[in-house]
C-alpha cells in the first residue's frame, strides 16, 4: 500500500532564518554596489581639474554628468591649465566608452596633452604629437578632443580639433554661431596626423562654449539640431555668469534622451565675468 507523504511544513525558525539569510544577502549586494559607485566617483574626481584658472575680466566654469547607465564614471572630460608663456590651454574630449577602462584611458590623454603643451606653443602641434602618444600605448580606444590656446592680454584663441564636436559662441549685440572650423581624425586611430589650427578673438561681453555630444545629440536629435539648440540657449543667455551658463547648457542634456556622459567647458569675457 502506497502511504501518501505529507509535506513538512516549515517552521517559524525556518522562515525567519531564510529571511534573515536574504536580507543579509540584500544588504551585502548593496553595499558592494554602494562601494563601487564611490570608487568611480573618487576616480572621476582625480581624473577632472579641482579647479580652472581665471583672469581679470574672463571667467571659465565647467560642469559634467556620468551616464545614465553604469557607474558614475566615463570618458568626457574637460581640463583647463596655464601653461609657461602665461597664456591659458584649455581641452575637452569624448573617449569611447563609459567604463573605468574609458576613465583611465582619458587621464592618460589629459596628462598627454598636458605634457605636450607646456612646451608647444601651437594647438596644431600639440593635437599631433598628443595622437602620437596615443598610438604608442597600442590601446583599442579612440578619442574626439579640441585644444584651444588663448592668449589672455589679446583675447586671441587658437584651436585644434580632432573629430570632436563643435563649439557655440555669442556676443551681447546679438550674434551667435557654430564653429566650422576644420579638423583632424579622432586621436588614436591613425599615426602622423595633421590638425589645421583656427584663430579666433573671444569677444568682449561673449561667451564661447566648448561641449561633448552628449550634451547635443539623442536617440531623435542630431548633433546639428542640438547645437543649434544650445546657440540659442547660450545668446539667449550670454550675460549670465560663467557658472550659471554652464548649468544651463549642461541641464540641456536632459532633454536630449542621451544616455552617454556630458561635458561642458565655458568662457565668459566682459562685465559679467568680473
Amino acid at each position: 500500500m502506497n502511504r501518501r507523504r505529507t509535506p513538512r511544513s516549515a517552521s517559524a525558525e525556518d522562515l525567519l532564518s531564510t529571511l534573515q539569510h536574504l536580507t543579509a544577502r540584500a544588504r551585502q549586494e548593496v553595499e558592494l554596489h554602494q562601494a563601487r559607485v564611490e570608487l568611480a566617483q573618487a576616480l572621476q574626481r582625480k581624473m577632472l581639474p579641482a579647479t580652472l584658472p581665471s583672469f581679470p575680466g574672463l571667467r571659465t566654469a565647467a560642469r559634467y554628468a556620468p551616464a545614465r547607465d553604469g557607474l558614475d564614471i566615463g570618458g568626457d572630460w574637460y581640463d583647463g591649465f596655464l601653461l609657461p608663456d602665461g597664456a591659458l590651454g584649455l581641452a575637452i574630449g569624448d573617449v569611447q566608452g563609459h567604463d573605468v577602462e574609458a576613465a583611465a584611458f582619458m587621464g592618460q590623454i589629459r596628462i598627454a596633452m598636458r605634457a605636450v603643451a607646456s612646451s608647444a606653443p601651437d594647438p596644431g602641434e600639440v593635437m599631433r604629437r598628443t595622437n602620437d602618444l596615443i598610438m604608442s600605448m597600442d590601446s583599442t580606444l579612440f578619442a574626439t578632443c579640441s585644444f584651444l590656446r588663448l592668449d589672455p592680454a589679446t583675447r586671441e584663441l587658437r584651436s585644434a580639433r580632432a573629430g570632436h564636436v563643435a563649439c557655440v559662441w555669442a556676443t551681447a549685440d546679438g550674434r551667435s554661431g557654430v564653429t566650422a572650423d576644420a579638423g583632424g581624425l579622432p586621436l588614436g586611430i591613425e599615426p602622423r596626423q595633421d590638425y589645421p589650427v583656427t584663430r579666433r578673438d573671444l569677444t568682449v561681453d561673449g561667451a564661447f562654449v566648448l561641449l561633448t555630444d552628449g550634451v547635443v545629440e539623442g536617440p531623435s536629435l542630431t548633433i546639428d539640431a542640438g547645437l543649434d539648440r544650445v546657440r540659442r540657449l547660450v545668446s539667449d543667455h550670454c550675460l549670465a555668469d560663467a557658472e550659471e551658463l554652464a548649468d544651463r547648457v549642461l541641464q540641456a542634456a536632459v532633454l536630449t534622451g542621451h544616455e552617454d556622459d556630458a561635458a561642458v567647458l565655458v568662457l565668459r569675457h566682459g562685465a559679467a565675468a568680473l
